[in-house]
């Protein structure tokens, strides 16, 4: 069998990509596997991924008319052309799409070949190219609910799988993930990030409400700034005098997740299920600029009462100071939030959906 998963340009769509390849890689049977990446992904580090990898062109394109985005619209035909050699070369028995513009030329190649055709959608609210595509795809694989309600389709065309998590999140007993990190067990433990690319505002808003605190050495943090804050808040933290373990990027998610008490975090579709995942509570700051996804999906968080969300217009230093020491200082508080995740996701996405994709008729 032979399977082409396409995905976009973010961590959003290359993570869930890569869960999903993994798990079909360790299914019965030879699959042959390839993936299809947009060349302005080139910033991701897949040389330790075993699975073959191809890129086609691809630019940003928006609805307005000018020299940029008509050349913008040529390397997307270029892109296109691209996508049908690679198709007619591997000739796939299934294609899945995991959302963006860049994957809508595969995933339509496969249609007019009669392949079978999947998409996957990450989010609450559907992307854009993902609604286009749902009208042609055999199957669409949710993460949520109550995504159904937003295609125009037959309700059997859609499948509950949740959203693929990477094999190499992996949970560590409490205790040890403390003594790797280096942290105390008496202490709570704060891991603060803002997705694949880190987040500014989140940066800077909990690093001044650092400041705020008097009593720091109740706290321990785990802050993944992204690379572009990595060196002010290295120096930031040497002057905080709390227990803090500061990366750019962290490679092991699973032992950070693992030793937390509470996240800060935006709303990725990514994050939230790796938050579901490891029952892990959650501050959730929805990045405020992404087509209302990350909104949506932080709601679905806050009422099932395992996340507060702050609207990021009213994030301030005090507001989250006064949010997180009523936390900690409750832990009947944190012990509920992570209740509040009980049957609530699918706890292997990345399972359902190759099953899926092996099982497709």
């Amino acid at each position: 069998m032979k399977i082409i998963a396409v995905t976009g340009a973010s961590g959003g769509h290359i993570y869930p990509a890569l869960a999903f390849m993994e798990k079909v890689k360790g299914s019965l049977g030879r699959v042959e596997r390839l993936l299809v990446l947009p060349s302005r992904s080139i910033k991701f580090d897949l040389s330790s991924f075993d699975c073959r990898i191809a890129r086609i062109s691809s630019a940003r394109l928006s609805f307005r008319l000018s020299s940029k985005n008509l050349r913008a619209f040529m390397i997307f035909i270029r892109g296109a052309w691209e996508s049908l050699i690679l198709l007619l070369k591997f000739r796939p028995n299934v294609v899945v799409g995991f959302g963006s513009i860049d994957s809508i030329p595969l995933v339509m190649w496969g249609w007019l070949f009669r392949i079978r055709t999947i998409i996957h959608e990450q989010n609450v609210l559907p992307g854009r190219a993902n609604i286009f595509l749902s009208k042609f795809v055999d199957k669409i694989a949710v993460s949520f609910p109550e995504s159904g309600k937003y295609f125009s389709v037959s309700q059997d065309k859609i499948l509950l799988t949740g959203n693929p998590i990477r094999a190499g999140i992996k949970k560590t007993a409490r205790d040890k993930a403390l003594s790797l990190l280096g942290f105390d067990r008496g202490s709570p433990v704060i891991l603060v990030m803002g997705g694949s690319q880190g987040s500014g505002r989140i940066n800077s808003v909990f690093m001044d409400m650092l400041d705020l605190i008097k009593e720091k050495g109740s706290l321990q943090v785990i802050h993944i700034t992204g690379s572009q804050d990595y060196s002010i808040a290295l120096k930031r933290y040497r002057g905080f005098g709390i227990k803090s373990r500061v990366y750019g990027f962290f490679e092991d998610m699973g032992l950070a997740y693992s030793a937390a008490d509470l996240a800060i975090t935006r709303a990725g579709a990514t994050t939230l299920a790796e938050l579901a995942y490891f029952r892990l509570p959650a501050i959730i700051i929805p990045y405020p600029f992404a087509y209302n996804h990350q909104g949506l999906n932080a709601e679905i968080l806050n009422k099932i009462k395992a996340a507060f969300v702050i609207k990021d217009d009213l994030l301030s230093p005090k507001y989250l100071k006064e949010m997180l020491e009523g936390l900690i200082s409750n832990p009947g508080e944190i012990k509920k939030l992570r209740e509040g995740f009980s049957g609530n996701y699918c706890p292997d996405g990345a399972a359902l959906l190759a099953d899926l994709a092996l099982n497709l008729k």
